[in-house]
């Protein structure tokens, strides 16, 4: 019996809901919310900003440099979602477009989302942005408290911990910007500053945007390898941790679990 009659006839009911499923697959995508999160920090930027006074620089992707190769060949990129560049300091924003309930304190490595009964663990936002911040403080040649880290939720999301002045939700972000009312530059150090970051950007566009995306996924298989590794010295498991003291400060790096009996240490790049 020839059931291609039929088939096609099923074909022909259901060809318009491709369409359909192909669209919210994509607006269940992360990289829809970060999109739709970005633009919505955007205008809250525009509508609660004074233009003359905050200077917005979008989707930045700036080259990182180690400590070891004087800054002639870069060794990654960072890529920063919003930078706000004004008289009363440079504001570096990291934004999170999530729903639920949001756990987390300055000090731990990763927070937690809690939608009903199902927790999830992500990256530490405040960590997250000080590679942001570093890098533009090298690449400026600025001292490190004229730029903030602000990190702005948006979302049907709820704090249930306390969190630092510098994590805010929606508009919340944009007072604490309007918060560092001393002035810290003039309108000439703003424009220099807004001209160095211009021209120090990698090009915008789908290859600066490929090549990062390959970097981040190439660290993320460093870790699960490292995670999955027992230390090359003891035979211990290694555990991620963060300097505290000294030129690396902040930075994150493997160590082995039977410190001090063991100083064996995995640098993260």
């Amino acid at each position: 019996m020839d059931l291609s009659p039929y088939l096609n006839m099923m074909f022909s009911a259901v060809w318009y809901l491709i369409p359909f499923f192909i669209l919210i697959i994509i607006i269940k995508s992360a990289w829809f919310k970060g999109v739709l999160g970005e633009w919505q920090v955007n205008l809250l930027i525009k509508f609660f900003l004074n233009k003359s006074a905050y200077h917005l620089i979008k989707n930045v992707t700036l080259p990182t440099f180690s400590d070891n190769n004087n800054q002639e060949q870069p060794t990654s990129t960072t890529q920063i979602d919003h930078i706000i560049v004004s008289q009363y300091g440079i504001f570096v924003i990291e934004t999170k477009n999530m729903k639920g309930w949001i756990f987390g304190n300055a000090n731990q490595k990763q927070w937690t989302q809690q939608i009903f009964k199902h927790k999830s663990k992500f990256q530490n936002p405040l960590h997250q942005n000080y590679k942001h911040t570093k890098t533009l403080t090298a690449c400026l040649n600025i001292s490190s408290e004229f730029i903030h880290s602000v990190i702005i939720f948006i979302g049907d999301s709820t704090f249930k911990t306390e969190m630092p002045e510098n994590v805010r939700f929606a508009r919340g972000g944009i007072e604490y910007i309007k918060s560092k009312a001393d002035i810290v530059f003039t309108t000439e150090d703003v424009t220099s500053i807004i001209e160095q970051i211009e021209s120090g950007r990698l090009a915008r566009g789908f290859t600066t945007n490929r090549e990062h995306v390959k970097h981040v996924k190439e660290i993320e298989i460093v870790k699960e390898k490292i995670k999955s590794q027992l230390c090359s010295k003891c035979g211990s498991e290694m555990v991620l941790r963060k300097a505290t003291k000294g030129k690396n400060a902040g930075n994150e790096f493997w160590g082995c679990s039977s410190f001090p009996k063991c100083r064996n240490v995995v640098t993260i790049i």
